[in-house]
């Protein structure tokens, strides 16, 4: 299990709201993870958990609310226009990765890992190449560089992903149902990525995901949605064995 500290929150998220229209997807969430910790977002789905993740990032604005990152506290709603670079510097400290990978196609597995550090952080490839390969390499893709996303398997291709959102050095990583979209003979590979990062990098991570094994084996924190709010949240071990909701309950008897 990754290691937690009584360090500042890397993440603080305080009385978040997000409505889409007359749909309120999130109703009032506030959550803090610290540096070093692997907490585990679990819901069915339409609950809110991935919305949950894209205002971290602000990828979506928070209706109301703020979240932080990194020290970078950004208010909702319409004020979120106006701090534009504030936003930029979340999304330097925050990395993500999607459920269907987001590589650019016209591009070779190494020059899509470059492309962050090259255009938004204007460093010079020549820079940043050895630490692509060295990504690469960690994620166990080093011979795969040159190829492009259409030659690779799902399993590879999310793998190029995590590679490429560590190329940013953020502080924190979130990984939004990482697997849904691989078969089953690729979900393992993609698995033990993540679990080195926990495990061997201490990794600070919020990740999405339905995979309970790694939940109970990496996760220090777990988090039930229910109707847009955290309904239950504890350890691995609370919350595997001593739930207090029958929701909880019901949802994990469904998925183990």
């Amino acid at each position: 299990m990754a290691a937690s500290t009584n360090s500042e929150p890397v993440v603080r998220i305080e009385g978040l709201y997000k409505s889409f229209g007359h749909l309120e997807v999130l109703r009032g969430i506030d959550m803090e993870v610290h540096r070093g910790e692997v907490v585990v977002i679990f819901v069915r789905s339409g609950s809110g958990k991935s919305t949950l993740l894209r205002c971290v990032n602000l990828l979506e604005d928070p209706t109301r609310g703020s979240v932080e990152v990194a020290g970078i506290r950004i208010v909702g709603g319409h004020r979120t226009k106006h701090k534009r670079e504030q936003i930029r510097q979340v999304r330097i400290h925050a990395g993500m990765v999607f459920q269907q990978f987001n590589l650019f196609p016209h591009m070779t597995a190494l020059q899509n890992v470059m492309e962050g550090p090259v255009t938004v952080k204007g460093l010079k490839p020549e820079t940043v190449r050895p630490t692509a390969m060295e990504l690469l390499a960690k994620v166990g893709l080093a011979d795969k560089a040159e190829e492009h996303p259409i030659r690779l398997s799902g399993g590879q291709l999310q793998r190029v992903a995590i590679a490429r959102a560590l190329a940013m050095e953020p502080d924190v990583m979130l990984f939004d149902e990482p697997t849904s979209a691989l078969d089953p003979e690729l979900i393992g590979e993609v698995l033990q990525t993540m679990k080195a990062l926990a495990t061997e990098l201490h990794m600070t991570m919020m990740v999405v995901t339905h995979e309970m094994g790694f939940a109970r084996e990496v996760a220090n924190r777990m988090a039930f949605f229910h109707e847009g709010m955290i309904l239950e949240e504890g350890t691995p071990s609370d919350m595997f064995n001593n739930t207090k909701f029958p929701e909880t309950r019901k949802f994990l008897d469904a998925v183990l």
